[in-house]
């Protein structure tokens, strides 16, 4: 404590500035060092929190902010500056710096200083600062751009110029860093051009008429009969004298020109290719150099080596042909530019398709999808719409089969997507109509009968344009056809409800349904793509037997309150709500305590999950969260109701008080069990959580003791770890009452 006292001691001086200008008061004197010894003392703890040193410089910052206000509305009288002025920041920064000792490599911690010091203006601060992070973390491209940045700011080009070149010495690798040595170099050169502007010099690299001064010389010489005596000896000189100067005005000339088209930023551009010689570098520069505020004229001179570079460098990558297409696609065009742009990429990336190979067809249809889907969902004209989908229509009947799937399944989503809004008459005779769009949907699940994306779009279709019957038809060849590791989507696809009143309907239903899809899951000869489908299936089967227990206790609450008022329809958005209900009505004198599922009907749903299926970690994590959430929508009004029926509690009769706490204790004890065999760090650490949420803190001491010898030593050490986080309140991984969620 003797720190903390020592910090409250030099607080004194800048606390009585403070009260002797009239800006802060006596009590607010008293809260602000009260607040503050709180933070000291949290901060001599032995293990301290970065949470700690962060909060106590927000509220350093809140202060400061509030000092100015006050300052500015008072408008004291301008004299030299006292302890106040700038105590509060400088405190910052100290409590910045204690941080920092603690925790040296804590990059984010070091950006939020840099960030707070420039904030306040001080600038040799910030490059002391700076120094320090780049010695301890010299692979971090973000703090060379923060310190070059800040060289900029206070116009250093070649301060910032050095940083970046020893920063891309030792981070070669990173794209961030060249985009912003390009970002660099293109504002020196674009600093360079409004200088030389001011100065009177050509931009263009011509510079001043500097041979106008030795022709009107040559001219007087004319003029002067006298002029040619007593100079033979140095016309030699003269004249060679003259040539020199010639050279140097044609070389500034020269490297001016060079200097305006980018000679300096191609160069760059260069290095940075050869470095890293891949499209998500190509990208970032073509974002960076297409928006950068520089002349029209530098702007395509760097697009066109750029695009160079990528066409000589990644030719054939699906990604580079639609970059190089789509660069006149710009935000800025509008009107004719724009379709011009929009008929010139589309027609690059058409023919990039038909002249690929087989064999690399594949990924440039992919491409050409996204650019299509890209364009007709923004806000053009339906006639460029309708130009796009007649493209992709005459593509795929000019195209050899094997038509790529990409092409079949963008085809069949944008028919659907656009057929409303666009006119029969823009779009092709053969698919104008949704009875043609269906059509032709059913025919391309027949080029591709195994692709997912393609029985996705046809699935689409048949739900907008087709009955229930034929969708469901529909859904079922799909899940028969399909193969590959994205098959879930399709096996899903009938599980989302598509309106409120299928929202609504019996949860049941649901059940029977996984049910169903899961048996058939079972026939997938593909083990990897069957295990992911079969735990998906699983997690969406525990969570619908979950909602129907929801609904039936819901159900059971209805019938033994006739007189409560009406609610909506209890599926799936509002199961809950009877239970809420009875949660808030359960304070009141003749509230009934609202019945839930019996503890043997909800360990016969874990032993089904257990013994029917192949539950992984992940699903009886999901199990164990349903358990603890369907105990609290419940047993908090069956905790009320027990205290008002002491008697009834202390028999354990009825599925209130205690009674339900154990009932809660086997049903989430046997999922523990059961998990502890899949995943015993996770397991283990969400039951003794729950154990010390629900008042059992020696139980939970003792499950955490047992883990070495259960366990081992090396996921025993990860549990007393975890477990060490959840007593220091760092994890809650309790529980949450208000959705049962676990967060470990």
């Amino acid at each position: 404590m003797e720190r903390v006292q020592f910090q409250q001691e030099q607080m004194l001086a800048e606390l009585k500035d403070l009260v002797q200008k009239g800006l802060f008061t006596q009590k607010e004197v008293k809260q602000i060092m009260q607040k503050r010894t709180t933070f000291e003392t949290a901060l001599v703890r032995r293990i301290p929190k970065k949470s700690d040193f962060l909060r106590y410089a927000a509220y350093e910052m809140s202060l400061e902010a509030l000092r100015r206000k006050r300052a500015e509305r008072l408008q004291l009288p301008k004299g030299p500056p006292s302890v106040s002025d700038y105590a509060l920041v400088r405190r910052q920064f100290q409590i910045f710096e204690r941080a920092l000792k603690k925790f040296k490599g804590d990059v984010g911690l070091w950006i939020q200083y840099i960030h707070v010091a420039k904030k306040e203006g001080a600038r040799a601060l910030v490059g002391r600062i700076t120094a320090r992070a780049l010695q301890l973390h010299p692979n971090v491209p973000a703090l060379y751009v923060l310190a070059a940045s800040h060289e900029l700011d206070h116009l250093s080009t070649s301060a910032a110029r050095a940083l970046l070149q020893r920063g891309l010495r030792l981070n070669a690798d990173s794209v961030d860093m060249w985009r912003e040595y390009v970002r660099m170099e293109m504002g020196f050169v674009e600093s360079l051009r409004r200088r030389w502007s001011v100065l009177g010099i050509d931009v263009k690299g011509k510079g001043r008429d500097t041979g106008s001064g030795k022709s009107n010389e040559k001219e007087r010489e004319a003029d002067d009969p006298w002029s040619g005596l007593g100079e033979d000896g140095g016309e030699k000189d003269a004249s060679k004298m003259d040539v020199d100067v010639e050279e140097t005005i044609e070389e500034d000339e020269s490297a001016r020109r060079q200097i305006m088209d980018g000679a300096i930023v191609k160069s760059v551009i260069s290095s940075a290719v050869k470095a890293i010689p891949t499209i998500e570098l190509f990208k970032s520069l073509h974002e960076l150099i297409a928006t950068y505020p520089c002349t029209t004229s530098l702007r395509d001179s760097l697009l066109d080596h750029l695009h160079a570079l990528l066409h000589t460098t990644l030719p054939s990558v699906p990604a580079a042909i639609k970059l190089s297409a789509t660069r006149q696609l710009t935000s800025e065009a509008v009107g004719e530019p724009l379709v011009d742009a929009l008929k010139r990429a589309n027609e690059q990336l058409s023919e990039s398709v038909r002249s690929t190979s087989r064999e690399a067809r594949s990924g440039v249809a992919c491409v050409y999808a996204e650019f299509l889907e890209e364009w007709c969902g923004k806000d053009v004209d339906d006639s460029l719409k309708a130009y796009l989908i007649t493209s992709v229509h005459l593509l795929i009947q000019q195209l050899p089969a094997p038509v790529p799937p990409a092409l079949l399944a963008v085809h069949v989503r944008l028919l659907t997507a656009h057929h409303a809004s666009l006119s029969s008459d823009l779009l092709p005779t053969k698919v104008n109509t949704p009875e043609k769009i269906l059509r032709v949907a059913r025919k391309h699940t027949e080029k591709a009968p195994t692709c997912t994306t393609v029985w996705l779009a046809r699935l689409g279709a048949e739900r907008r344009f087709a009955d229930d019957v034929a969708s469901n038809r529909a859904w079922a060849e799909a899940r028969k056809n399909v193969t590959g590791e994205d098959i879930q989507d399709v096996w899903l696809w009938g599980l989302e409800p598509q309106s409120t009143e299928q929202a609504e309907e019996d949860p049941d239903a649901d059940v029977g349904l996984l049910e169903h899809l899961l048996h058939e899951s079972q026939l997938i000869r593909e083990p990897a793509a069957a295990g992911a489908l079969h735990e998906v299936l699983l997690i969406r089967y525990a969570a619908a037997t979950h909602r129907a227990f929801l609904y039936r206790a819901g159900a059971t609450c209805r019938a033994r309150s006739p007189a409560s008022p009406a609610s909506p329809a209890h599926g799936r958005r509002h199961i809950a709500a009877p239970l809420l209900r009875q949660r808030q009505t359960s304070d009141a004198p003749d509230a009934q305590a609202p019945v839930r599922p019996s503890p043997e009907a909800r360990l016969a749903r874990v032993r089904r999950i257990a013994a029917a299926y192949m539950p992984t970690a992940r699903v009886w994590e999901e199990v164990f969260k349903q358990e603890m959430s369907l105990s609290t929508a419940v047993g908090d009004a069956s905790t009320r109701e027990s205290g008002a029926s002491a008697s009834h509690s202390s028999r354990g009769g009825g599925d209130s008080g205690p009674a339900n706490g154990d009932g809660d204790g086997r049903v989430l004890r046997a999922v523990y069990e059961i998990w502890r065999e899949k995943d015993g760090v996770e397991a283990t650490i969400a039951w003794a959580a729950w154990l010390l949420r629900s008042g059992n803190g020696r139980e939970a001491i003792a499950v955490v003791a047992r883990t070495r010898s259960v366990l081992g030593a090396t996921a025993g050490e990860e549990v007393e770890r975890r477990w060490k986080r959840v007593l220091d309140g760092d994890a809650l991984g309790w529980y949450d009452a208000a959705d049962g969620s676990i967060e470990l």
